[in-house]
């Protein structure tokens, strides 16, 4: 297919014209207009268009039958096999700006949450054999669709019933902890069960109150994004209340928790901690968590699957000093949950700062740099960027005489593409950083063009599966021009493109009573590093990895479904006289060796196979024996393995710079924020290792 570039560029000058529309107060006419902005944006400017025909129906097909029904508790099969004869036909629907597929999904969908809550209606006030061995399956890709209307009914039966169980058995864990305490209600089995029963009703009314509330443009987003989706996993159309609340931003000057969310299907999905604020401190809710329930502490659970983000997110949001619990199931499918006290974000707590780490006998006067987000000048009163910010830390090290340094970017997403080429340079001689594609365009090469070392001593750079983005181009550049060693787990995130959003208003002419029509967010570039391979899909894989909580399981950008593929360019000129790292293998080797006789990280990768067992463990018990056996194993299993990292290392110093001493006294809030770092870095075993690399790398 051949691409005219002057198409392009009318496009994003928001000058493609919308033919022969003459639009009506209708709502199928704007649904038109909007599918064809979007279908012409992705056609003409995405970085890997896709050909419009038979695949790209089936894959859209598969996309949107999991996003409005991914745990197939509304559809048949039978109302299933009425879409079929569609599945090949969404192409032309798509070229042609029709809704067949669309339009019979919506009355299917209608109709079978109606069923579904007759179903339950049916379920929830009966009678349940507690002590009947059968078993309910949670992973959706494993079920099929309910054959008929009994089948339906057949899984509502089971979900009420394992609803209930949890909460007795939840409630019974709970009377055994009251026992033997003065003035404590003690129930009775049958107390219990109907307390249960009826925390499940309420919970069941209010979700389907919410369910019936999605309407006719919340199933025309999902099938939209099935269609961005078939691009890859970070394109998606926003319609005008979504832009507005972009990744909702539950942080700012919002009294909130300071996480972004998103809509995954059924699900909410996290997909940013803002560093500094309630969620980020707390250090339990994760990126790629999947939010099931939020609770309001002291009332009942509201199960939030399938519920529009809007009402997500009012739900979440609450005032300063209140707190709310959140159901979430993590990456290892363990559904945990999370209680997070609601306050105002402190962006503070995003910018860089440092410490001196000291190991007698081992490795003494080392610096350390936490930078949590790559920042930029605007996010800073004082007009600071994070490269300026790091620039001033280092400078503050080496006025330590530190002989070494560790910049940590674990759980750092990424931000300023001008400030990771500004940092990386303060580590090299100038030179090529980063290279950036877009499509059908030769490479544009980000330089650092200040010849200028900050630091040329031996350097450390912490990643994790969740350095993503700007983070992943600094630890590539470093790792290539062999400056520095990278440390972390097995890949970083993998997140190696650019998106932008597009307003489709600018994109079509005239039809001024359907507007605003939204955006759509659509990748556009790709990083490759300076030896040409991409960060995409791959990520950087350190020179030194270290074992973590996700050692067996997939993260990052692999699990997403259609990723943008790994590709490589023509590589660039690149040098650096600053500072070799000598024998990368015997570092290794080195390294290798203490872990292997480390009871801590022998545990931690004890308990990564535990996780894993969790994650492919999908079938429940749902007798009342048999559930909670299970649930006290996992209890005992996650006992061993909770104090990995909750005491001291022996021996180990962690001490403020004398000249941020004046600043960390200033207040009491201060004070107590810089101790409670102080008193997580004493922890972290992962920086024990990185002290014992850093000695082997001035020893070699």
């Amino acid at each position: 297919m051949k691409y005219k570039s002057s198409i392009i560029v009318f496009l994003l000058f928001g000058v493609l014209v919308f033919g022969a529309f003459y639009p009506r107060v209708n709502f199928k006419e704007r649904e038109s207009m909007i599918l064809h902005a979007v279908m012409n944006f992705l056609d003409q400017a995405h970085f890997t268009p896709k050909a419009v025909d038979d695949t790209f129906s089936k894959k859209v097909f598969k996309n949107y039958l999991k996003s409005i029904d991914g745990a197939k508790r509304f559809l048949t099969q039978e109302d299933v096999n009425k879409l079929k004869p569609y599945e090949l036909q969404i192409d032309d629907q798509a070229n042609a700006r029709t809704f067949e597929f669309f339009d019979l999904s919506v009355d299917l969908l209608d109709a079978g949450v109606t069923k579904a809550k007759a179903h339950y209606e049916n379920w929830i006030d009966k009678d349940f054999d507690f002590t009947k061995k059968e078993t309910i399956e949670f992973d959706f890709d494993k079920k099929e669709f309910a054959k008929d209307d009994a089948g339906l009914s057949e899984y509502w039966r089971k979900a009420v019933k394992y609803e209930i169980l949890s909460r007795i058995y939840e409630l019974t864990e709970e009377q055994k902890e009251k026992e033997g305490k003065e003035d404590a209600e003690i129930l009775t089995a049958e107390e219990i069960e109907t307390k249960a029963q009826e925390g499940a009703k309420k919970m069941y009314d209010n979700w389907f109150k919410s369910m019936t509330k999605l309407r006719r443009s919340d199933r025309f987003e999902a099938y939209l994004n099935a269609i961005t989706h078939r691009y890859d996993p970070h394109s998606d159309y926003f319609n005008p209340k979504e832009k507005q609340d972009f990744d909702i931003n539950m942080g700012g000057k919002l009294e909130g928790i300071g996480a972004r969310l998103r809509t995954d299907g059924d699900y909410t999905k996290v997909v940013e901690i803002i560093p500094g604020g309630p969620a980020w401190k707390g250090k339990e809710l994760e990126v790629n968590d999947l939010i099931t329930k939020v609770t309001q502490k002291g009332e009942e659970a509201l199960d939030i699957s399938g519920m529009r983000i809007d009402d997500v997110v009012q739900n979440i949001r609450g005032k300063k000093g209140t707190t709310v619990i959140l159901t979430v199931k993590k990456v290892n499918g363990e559904i945990v949950d999370v209680e997070i006290t609601r306050d105002i974000v402190n962006i503070e707590e995003t910018f860089a700062k440092s410490l001196i780490l000291d190991i007698p006998d081992l490795m003494d006067n080392v610096g350390y740099i936490k930078l949590p987000k790559f920042y930029s000048s605007f996010e800073r009163k004082d007009g600071n960027s994070c490269a300026e910010d790091v620039a001033e830390e280092i400078e503050k090290l080496k006025a330590a005489g530190v002989n070494g340094m560790i910049l940590d970017l674990r759980f750092n997403g990424g931000g300023s593409l001008r400030d990771v080429v500004d940092m990386t340079g303060l580590f090299i001689e100038e030179g090529p950083i980063v290279q950036v594609k877009a499509r059908e365009k030769n490479s544009y090469v980000y330089k650092d063009k200040d010849p200028k070392v900050r630091y040329d001593g031996p350097l450390v750079v912490m990643v994790n599966s969740y350095s993503a983005s700007a983070s992943e181009i600094l630890a590539a550049a470093l790792q290539d021009y062999n400056r520095a060693i990278i440390v972390g787990s097995s890949s970083t995130f993998g997140k190696g493109t650019v998106q932008r959003f597009f307003d489709l208003d600018d994109a079509i002419r005239g039809g001024t009573e359907f507007k605003p029509l939204g955006q759509v967010k659509m990748t556009m570039q790709k990083f490759y590093r300076v030896d040409g391979g991409s960060t995409q899909l791959k990520g950087v894989v350190p020179d030194i990895i270290l074992p973590d909580t996700y050692a067996f399981m997939q993260t990052g950008e692999k699990e997403y479904d259609d990723p943008m593929e790994w590709t490589k360019i023509d590589p660039v000129q690149y040098d650096q006289d600053t500072y070799i790292v000598k024998d990368r293998a015997a570092l290794r080797s080195k390294s290798e060796s203490r872990i292997n006789g480390d009871e801590n990280f022998q545990m931690i990768i004890e308990n990564a196979k535990r996780l894993k067992e969790v994650r492919d463990f999908t079938n429940y018990p749902m007798d009342i024996e048999g559930f909670a056996a299970l649930m006290q194993e996992r209890e005992d299993d996650a006992d061993r393995f909770e104090k990995i990292m909750e005491s001291d290392i022996p021996g180990f110093e962690v001490k403020n710079l004398k000249v941020d001493y004046d600043k960390i006294a200033e207040d009491e809030a201060t004070m107590e924020k810089n101790q409670d770092w102080i008193d997580g870095v004493k922890k972290d075993i992962y920086l024990k290792e990185v002290l014992h690399i850093l000695e082997d790398m001035s020893k070699s």
